[in-house]
């Protein structure tokens, strides 16, 4: 049972900790089903999870520079300039010179990658889809609320970067 007020009337909440350790495991088993979809079809290409999150944000903002992309996804440049060649000499994605700044690489996916994006992102929207219809609306933005609430500061700002479209 969780009990939700306190003596003042402000609101407080106080999980157990086999509470907590149930959403932990809540959260594996979710992730699993989340990526289940897109593995298989990553799987049919030769890719894995670091392109499909590569081919994702490049298609939320188109013209993304390397730098940024290594900046939200968190990995390392070496990491990241394996997968992005890979998605280059397949022909996924364009690295293009930027206008202003020479140095600058700006990725775009070409139509052979955004066809793949939207090919895994329907399997996940339908998942989401059907997952925040089953659980209504307050849960919808509860759920948010949370995933929010565990970014560390500087996640939180690159996913609200991301939301916004800045």
């Amino acid at each position: 049972m969780v009990d939700t007020t306190a003596a003042g009337g402000e609101t407080l909440l106080f999980l157990t900790d086999e509470q907590l350790r149930k959403g932990i495991e809540a959260m594996f088993f979710a992730y699993r089903g989340f990526t289940a979809d897109p593995d298989r079809i990553l799987e049919k290409h030769g890719y894995g999870r670091a392109h499909h999150r590569a081919i994702h944000f490049i298609n939320r903002q188109p013209g993304l520079t390397v730098t940024t992309l290594l900046d939200v996804l968190g990995v390392t440049k070496q990491s990241l300039n394996r997968v992005l060649r890979t998605l280059i000499e397949d022909g996924l994605v364009e690295s293009r010179i930027g206008q202003k700044d020479k140095r600058e690489r700006r990725l775009h996916l070409t139509e052979v990658g955004a066809t793949l994006e939207r090919e895994l992102s329907e399997a996940q929207r339908g998942r989401m889809r059907a997952a925040y219809r089953a659980a209504g609306p307050q849960a919808v933005a509860g759920f948010r609320q949370v995933l929010e609430a565990m970014m560390d500061r500087e996640q939180l700002r690159l996913y609200q970067n991301m939301k916004d479209g800045a």
